[in-house]
């Protein structure tokens, strides 16, 4: 296959694509960004409470 051809081709496929509309697309990306940071803060709250339990732990059996 020469890159002429898959050049082609490609054309070809993206002509089947379905794009999203703007609104779709914005709607998708705020949905993205709270479900990240939503996750962000999840995971973060609980490495900071493992954080504390094995700071707790270790200054008990250290001293």
């Amino acid at each position: 296959m020469t890159v002429s051809e898959y050049i082609k081709e490609t054309r070809g496929e993206l002509k089947h694509v379905s794009w999203p509309t703007r609104k779709q697309a914005m709607t998708y990306t705020v949905i993205v960004i709270i479900v990240s940071l939503l996750t962000a803060a999840f995971l973060g709250f609980f490495d900071f409470l493992f954080s504390l339990g094995i700071q707790e732990l270790l200054t008990k059996f250290i001293s």
